[in-house]
C-alpha cells in the first residue's frame, strides 16, 4: 500500500471513531465543553418575572417538594437528561457552581428521566448536585426548556438569564452574577 491510501484510511478510521465507539462521546463532550460560552445575562430592565413559584417537583429521594421553597432566592435552574450530549457537556460546570454557591443559591437541576439511571449516571461521574425530577403534565411558573435550557433567577423572580443552549458554568461573568444577585435586596 502506498504511504497516502494508508494515511487516508487512519483519518477515516479516526472521523469514524467520533461516531461509533465511546471514544466519540468523549470527544463529542469535550467539544462542546471547549466551545461553550459565558450565557447572555439579561439587563435589569429587559428582566420578565415569573408569575407565582406554585411548581410540584420531585427531590432524588422521590419526596414531593414545592419551587415555592425558592421564593425569596437566587435560583439556578437547569433542565438535563442523563443521555444527552450536551447536558452531560456542562454539568462539570454546573458541579463547579454548586460546589461554590451551595447554600447560598437554590439549585434546580431538573430532570423528566426515571430514578435508576439518573442514580446510576450521577454515582458513575461523581456529581453530588441535588437533582429534581419533573412531574410531567403538571404547570409550571416558566416554560419548561429543552436541555441543556437554564435559567438563573433573582430573588424578586426576574429572570436574569434565560439560556436555551449548552452554557460555561464556571466563569467569571457567572460569578459576577450570582454575587450581584446574592447582595441585591
Amino acid at each position: 500500500m502506498k504511504k497516502q491510501t494508508v494515511y487516508t484510511l487512519l483519518i477515516i478510521a479516526f472521523v469514524l471513531s467520533f461516531f461509533v465507539t465511546p471514544l466519540g462521546d468523549f470527544s463529542k463532550i469535550i467539544l462542546n465543553r471547549l466551545f461553550a460560552t459565558a450565557p447572555t445575562v439579561i439587563q435589569n430592565e429587559n428582566r420578565g418575572k415569573i408569575a407565582d413559584y406554585k411548581w410540584r417537583l420531585k427531590n432524588s429521594e422521590w419526596d414531593f417538594i414545592s419551587f415555592e421553597d425558592a421564593k425569596g432566592k437566587v435560583v439556578f435552574i437547569n433542565f438535563w437528561a442523563s443521555w444527552h450530549l450536551p447536558s452531560k457537556a456542562q454539568l462539570k460546570d454546573i458541579q463547579t457552581l454548586y460546589d461554590t454557591y451551595k447554600g447560598k443559591v437554590s439549585f434546580y437541576i431538573i430532570t423528566n428521566e426515571e430514578r435508576a439511571p439518573v442514580e446510576l449516571f450521577m454515582e458513575k461521574n461523581g456529581y453530588t448536585f441535588p437533582v429534581t425530577y419533573q412531574i410531567v403534565g403538571d404547570p409550571s411558573p416558566l416554560t419548561l426548556l429543552k436541555p441543556p435550557g437554564s435559567y438563573i433567577l433573582d430573588k424578586n423572580g426576574a429572570i436574569a438569564v434565560h439560556q436555551n443552549a449548552i452554557a460555561d458554568w464556571d466563569n467569571e461573568t457567572v460569578f459576577a452574577l450570582l454575587d450581584t444577585l446574592l447582595h441585591e435586596k
